[in-house]
């Protein structure tokens, strides 16, 4: 499965067997879609399903547990919301599919997405997502949405304490991003509103990275799973080259940044780093210097972040300084340079986070500042994936 990068230019051709036995559709309308459903694929810019909508979206449509494993950027929450519109029974207005995700941007992104791949078909689909109004939630909920995108805590809130979400008639339970959501962070939650759902819901987990711990797991509340995996020697990005500067010490990172600034032109840029501390000191630095940036993490409020998505997203500001709240899920399609101003606290990170660069098969680099004893670290991750990250070369603006 090494196509995952070429997404939109497979040859014509009819739908087959991959290697894993799992059939391989590649067309929309191969997939049995309902017509409206395609219509608004066709509307929202889509011409061919990439690799894992191709392999994924047939099992899950057909009421089957999925495993689904595909990097960032190749269209995992298309692929979400194509199978939950495909799934949902318009005459009713009651709650049919759950999708639950780690962060509020990424639920809040689902929405939109199955809202306008929906839009032909009427579907009512809520962000259930905790730093919004409460009475809002239950309104809405009390008037029927067919599809709910949120957040574990707030919608675990929703089925319970204020019994707004109702979940008799929830025939699908999407996990996005399922290695962060069954983390201890997450797991105790999920479990939660498991035990609530019918008990011969679908279950359907999706992440760029599932590491075996996760997929043992995963027999407690899935059966006979479709298992749609990539070898994770793929899961790094074909189109990201991927660079090491070396900066010996922490003092001598935001010299290294200002003079990259200054030699490359890019659309758009996200910056990592590990803590919000970091994240506020490095953007104060750069706007002294007079750098226009945004900065984004999890203490602000969520209109706040909203807010700074939004204007990242569409252009009003070239570069966002934020940590891993922004790693996981969230596109932008001119995002064409990512520099992890830290090394990632995990290898499973580093996927995420360098996947915000080179979407849907374009062309990105990726940065990494080493300091003298991160160099183990930046060898592990050059193990763990089969990749090699060289030394940043002196012309690096023009592979930006």
């Amino acid at each position: 499965m090494g196509d995952q990068g070429r997404s939109l230019r497979e040859p014509e051709q009819t739908s087959s067997k991959s290697g894993d036995g799992v059939t391989v559709c590649n067309t929309f309308e191969e997939m049995g879609l309902k017509e409206d459903l395609v219509r608004g694929l066709y509307q929202y810019g889509f011409e061919r399903p990439s690799a894992i909508q191709q392999r994924a979206i047939k099992p899950m449509v057909s009421g089957r547990d999925v495993i689904a494993q595909a990097q960032s950027g190749t269209g995992k929450t298309a692929m979400i919301a194509i199978s939950v519109c495909q799934l949902t029974d318009n005459r009713s207005r009651e709650t049919q599919a759950l999708v639950l995700s780690p962060t509020r941007e990424l639920a809040s992104q689902t929405q939109k997405v199955i809202a306008m791949i929906g839009d032909h078909l009427n579907v009512i689909a809520h962000a259930c997502i905790g730093g919004k109004s409460l009475s809002e939630d239950i309104r809405k909920l009390e008037n029927g949405v067919q599809l709910v995108s949120g957040t574990p805590g707030r919608v675990f809130d929703m089925i319970q304490r204020k019994k707004a979400l109702r979940t008799r008639f929830i025939k699908t339970l999407v996990l996005d991003e399922a290695d962060e959501m069954l983390n201890q962070g997450f797991k105790e939650q999920i479990y939660d509103v498991y035990r609530y759902l019918p008990p011969e819901t679908q279950v359907c987990l999706i992440s760029a990275t599932l590491p075996q711990e996760i997929l043992e797991m995963t027999s407690k509340f899935m059966s006979d799973p479709v298992k749609v995996l990539v070898k994770r020697d793929e899961l790094t990005l074909e189109g990201i080259r991927q660079f090491f500067v070396a900066v010996e010490r922490e003092e001598w990172k935001f010299d290294t940044l200002v003079d990259l600034y200054e030699t490359v032109t890019v659309t758009q840029a996200v910056i990592f780093c590990n803590t919000k501390r970091k994240v506020d000191w490095l953007s104060e630095k750069l706007i002294e210097q007079n750098f226009t940036v945004v900065a984004m993490h999890g203490d602000m409020q969520q209109r706040e972040r909203d807010a700074i998505t939004a204007d990242f997203r569409n252009g009003g500001a070239r570069v966002l300084i934020t940590t891993d709240v922004w790693a996981r899920g969230l596109d932008v399609q001119q995002v064409s340079l990512v520099i992890n101003y830290d090394l990632p606290n995990s290898r499973e990170l580093y996927i995420h986070r360098i996947g915000r660069s080179g979407r849907y098969g374009r062309n990105g680099v990726a940065i990494n500042f080493v300091r003298n004893d991160d160099i183990k670290i930046l060898r592990d991750i050059e193990q763990y994936y089969s990749t090699q990250i060289d030394e940043m070369p002196m012309h690096v603006n023009e592979l930006v």
